[in-house]
């Protein structure tokens, strides 16, 4: 708990819950943010995701959404639930754009993780679980589309135990399965719950029927096993044998904000089914701004780290941590988490003290926004016309402070991208620069030798999106060029160099003699350079060390033999010599230069490629077809599952290999299958592929040798 636990709390904070609602792909997220609104009374009727009334769900705001029915930027929203106000953000849950649900769980207090019935837990809901781990963020799961075919809660709670060790327990129990659903039973108030109406709104309370009473007996009990842990006045009451309602919420929601439990609800939300108690269950056991610790720390003194305090009395401390280019400028979210922002205030950038005028606030529904003249500590606005970058953060001036920022992860694939006509590249110009400043993951650059533009992300989609998006959005047609994956370089084993430089050009001359070894890093360091000093007796002299440094990482950015960085090596220098007159700098930097690449040579030098983690999900079937499209590309079975006629097949694959997967799993599968995947580690590239590699290298640099 924060500090400001000991501070008198503000009723109306203890009221706010932000949430992300968070899953793999597919699992009906935006679906139920959809039923989320039309129950809390913000929106009045419900569109669906792929609606054939051509509107879509409310949180797809973008065109491209609508038509591929998937969520490619997270969007936030705001509704109220009985007393509680709670700020909403759906995130995407294509890997390819999991940069927004990295940025959505560093400001939110807790989450909503869907998982699907019949699916459980997939490769993108691990990704999610590593998420909120990483942001220590409170969760409830909720098991969706209990109304399809196969559809298991209890297989996937397992789930969540074995795959995800999670400490997850049902707080519900369905009424029926498949076709038969009709409601839900509530263990802790031991009741059942019926949806009725149209669109679910009525909800109908009644005894559990006779059939579920011994299971909803035996599922209680278990849950009050786990959850007495964190109560010993539930424990006491256990053995006086009456525990109360609300000291059973209590000790659940001691045991969600500590980490160590996580509540699992049930329903479906295209069915509209057990949405409504499933916000009682956000209203009951996800954190308020109080319940989470939220770090800062002084500039200057980077050391000095402190919990903010929820309280709108104290200094302005808010994080920007999404930007978008709206119709009227930069649009800025930003989470609010100490102090309060009003309009017209003037408000600093810790990054480069930058004074800005806070000429309007606004709270976002999806795309639509309202004008609100304040905002306090807990609350999640965005401000227009601030130039800054994503992971900024802003104060009143009187606090020095700066937030952590978030972690973003590297881009694995890249594209040559050309202009049809040339009249389009200012356009082109504009819309790079404003998607590289809205998704960290999203990069650009020249290529030196060919003066190519390169846009790199994280897959296939990913850059997909973004070129339909330049096209859409400012007119820019685009020659794409062949994918190129993110190969790396690396040695395999240690070898010495001693280089001595010496240049004599009348005047001042150079010299510097550098001598050591470099040595491969085990990879599970997670090391990609580490520069080792064990230079006795001055004979380079300390300002020097540094210019050996800089002169081994100049080397890490093109190796020899692809030209592509080197990564996991560590340089170690053990002896020198210099000249009082002519070392310099300069003169140890090319020695440190030409020593690297005297003992990468020697070293063993390999090319390692991206190796993803593939997970493949389709009729069982098509199982063979599956395998054999897996197998033709390189890749190693990790493990295969059979469940109620579907196949799920984990594998490593080289990137190199994925392209125009989709395509070919879609052809030989009728179109039934598809496919998640995630960067997995780096690995050598086989022999053959190698020598490929270097004589297309030799080849394409013919000119420069």
């Amino acid at each position: 708990m924060t500090s400001a636990t000991e501070t008198k709390r503000d009723p109306k904070l203890e009221r706010i819950r932000n949430i992300g609602i968070s899953a793999h792909i597919d699992s009906g997220k935006t679906t139920l943010t959809e039923r989320i609104l039309f129950y809390t009374n913000k929106i009045h009727a419900i569109h669906e995701v792929r609606g054939k009334d051509g509107v879509g769900a409310t949180m797809d705001s973008m065109d491209l959404e609508r038509e591929r029915g998937i969520t490619i930027q997270s969007a936030a929203t705001y509704a109220t639930w009985k007393d509680i106000t709670i700020n909403i953000i759906d995130t995407p849950g294509h890997v390819d754009f999991t940069i927004e649900v990295e940025r959505s769980l560093r400001v939110l207090d807790s989450a909503i993780m869907v998982l699907c019935g019949v699916a459980g837990v997939q490769s993108q809901s691990i990704t999610v679980d590593r998420q909120m781990k990483r942001y220590s963020v409170p969760r409830v799961a909720f098991i969706n589309k209990l109304d399809r075919t196969g559809a298991n809660p209890w297989r996937v709670i397992e789930q969540l135990r074995e795959k995800l060790h999670l400490n997850a327990h049902a707080v519900q129990l369905p009424i029926g399965l498949e076709n038969d659903l009709k409601g839900i039973v509530d263990l802790v108030e031991m009741k059942a719950y019926y949806f009725e109406g149209p669109n679910g709104q009525d909800i109908k309370i009644t005894d559990i029927p006779d059939e579920l009473k011994d299971q909803a007996n035996e599922k209680r009990e278990s849950l009050l096993d786990a959850v007495s842990l964190f109560s010993d006045e539930l424990t006491e009451e256990m053995l006086e044998g009456a525990p109360t309602e609300a000291r059973i919420r209590e000790a659940i929601r001691r045991g969600v904000l500590a980490l160590k439990f996580v509540p699992v609800f049930m329903g479906s939300a295209f069915k509209n089914k057990g949405v409504q108690r499933l916000l009682d269950g956000v209203a009951d056991y996800l954190a308020s701004p109080y319940d989470v610790e939220n770090k800062a720390k002084e500039i200057g003194n980077e050391e000095n780290e402190f919990n903010l305090e929820s309280d709108p009395e104290k200094p302005l401390v808010c994080l920007a941590f999404k930007l978008e280019d709206g119709r009227y400028g930069q649009l800025t979210y930003v989470r609010v988490y100490q102090g309060r922002l009003e309009k017209g205030m003037t408000i600093y950038n810790s990054s480069n003290n930058k004074r800005h005028n806070i000429g309007r606030l606004v709270r976002m529904h999806s795309n639509d926004m309202e004008d609100i003249s304040k905002a306090e500590a807990g609350d999640i606005v965005a401000l227009f016309g601030i130039d800054c970058a994503s992971g900024d953060t802003f104060t009143d001036g009187k606090a020095k402070v700066t937030m952590e920022s978030m972690f973003v992860p590297n881009p694995v694939i890249s594209l040559t991208i050309e202009c049809k006509e040339s009249k389009q590249l200012p356009n082109l110009a504009k819309a790079l620069n404003r998607f590289t400043k809205e998704d960290p993951t999203f990069q650009t650059e020249i290529d030196k030798e060919s003066g190519q533009t390169i846009i790199k992300g994280m897959g296939e989609l990913h850059l997909e999106v973004y070129i339909e998006r330049m096209k859409r959005e400012y007119g820019v047609d685009l020659v794409t060029g062949a994918p190129q994956v993110a190969y790396r370089e690396t040695i395999t084993k240690s070898a010495e160099f001693d280089y001595t430089h010496k240049k004599q050009t009348g005047g001042q001359g150079q010299f510097s003699r550098v001598a050591g070894f470099i040595e491969p890093i085990p990879q599970e360091e997670g090391k990609d350079y580490e520069f080792v000093d064990k230079i006795v007796g001055g004979s380079i002299p300390r300002e020097y060390i540094g210019s050996c440094d800089k002169g081994f990482r100049s080397c890490l950015e093109r190796g020899s033999l692809i030209g592509f960085p080197i990564i996991g090596v560590r340089c170690v220098i053990n002896d020198g010599a210099y000249h009082d007159v002519d070392s310099s700098d300069m003169a140890f930097q090319i020695g440190a230069r030409y020593g690297f690449r005297q003992g990468f040579g020697k070293a063993a030098p390999i090319i390692l490629e991206p190796i993803m983690r593939v997970e493949v999900e389709g009729p069982t079937e098509f199982q063979g077809a599956i395998l054999a499209s897996v197998n033709q590309r390189r890749g190693m079975i990790l493990n295969t599952t059979e469940e109620n006629g579907y196949a799920k097949i984990e594998a490593e694959v080289p990137l190199a290999d994925m392209f125009g997967y989709s395509t070919v799993l879609r052809s030989s599968t009728q179109g039934k299958a598809e496919f998640a995947m995630e960067f997995s580690k780096y690995a050598p590239v086989p022999r053959n592929v190698a020598d490929e590699l270097m004589k297309k290298y030799k080849v394409n640099n013919k000119d420069e040798e």
